[in-house]
């Protein structure tokens, strides 16, 4: 028997549910399904993902209201559809949750964040095992199922991750970076060529190679490139204000010297 939802989570599932009745409900949420939702599930994950890098408890709070409103609409349309319901999505979490932690639900021993992980992921390639029973690229396969639905920096990290372990990996750094001066050398060529089709193909080539860079040394390419938008955002703003908002018309040399000053300020303020 299902447990019964709190006040506040019961007051949303009755407030999407009116907002996609038929006859009462919101035009724009009636004419959205799982596949017209998808921009907006990724979007609101990110905002979530920014919040949390910005360490606003209320901003995180609206965004994290925001992401589940998502899970809400999708699990409004499925059992509309009867396919589905919330429900079932809250059991298929439990249920996976006390399957993969039999240290806690079991009689299993883990002493260690370590040990959990070697346990999740043991339990993890066995459910999957049957789905893939007789595949000759089961590690291929599994890899393309996981990261279908990820960002791209996010994919290209997992599918790195994997493939190293499973053994197809460089020697040493020196093979990664002359890999990253090969992949270059590529991407410059086929920009000289005018072929815009290969040079997209040689660009994902490098930033796949260069996200390896990063595995091996053990940081974070979508915290690095989010930093990066951050640090380039609060510069430019203080170009922008240094010209009234009116960059049209000056010269990179102007532009450029704005900017170094904008860099020193900023790096000022910080020590």
């Amino acid at each position: 028997m299902a447990n019964a939802p709190s006040d506040a989570l019961q007051r949303l599932i009755d407030v999407v549910a009116k907002l996609r009745d038929p006859a009462t409900g919101c035009p724009w949420d009636l004419e959205q399904t799982h596949s017209s939702l998808v921009p907006y599930v990724l979007e609101e994950a990110h905002e979530v993902a920014d919040a949390i890098r910005h360490g606003d408890d209320n901003h995180l709070r609206e965004e994290l209201g925001d992401l589940l409103l998502q899970v809400m609409l999708h699990a409004q349309i499925a059992r509309e559809e009867q396919r589905f319901n919330l429900d079932a999505i809250a059991d298929g979490i439990s249920d996976k949750l006390i399957r993969r932690h039999p240290h806690v639900f079991g009689h299993a021993k883990a002493s260690s964040s370590a040990d959990v992980r070697r346990s999740w992921e043991a339990i993890k390639m066995e459910e999957q095992a049957a789905a893939l029973c007789g595949s000759t690229s089961p590690l291929s396969d599994r890899l393309r199922s996981k990261v279908r639905g990820l960002p791209a920096l996010a994919g290209a990290m997992t599918i790195s991750k994997k493939a190293a372990k499973a053994g197809f990996e460089w020697d040493d750094m020196a093979g990664v970076w002359e890999k990253v001066h090969e992949e270059l050398d590529e991407l410059k060529e086929a920009v000289a060529n005018g072929n815009r089709d290969h040079a997209q193909e040689e660009l994902g080539d490098l930033l796949f190679t260069l996200v390896n860079v990063a595995r091996w040394c053990h940081i974070e390419p979508e915290e690095g490139l989010a930093g990066t938008n951050q640090r380039f955002l609060d510069r430019f703003s203080r170009v922008e204000a240094a010209l009234d908002g009116d960059l049209q018309g000056r010269s990179i040399h102007e532009l450029e010297t704005l900017w170094k000053q904008a860099k020193a300020a900023i790096r000022a303020e910080q020590t």
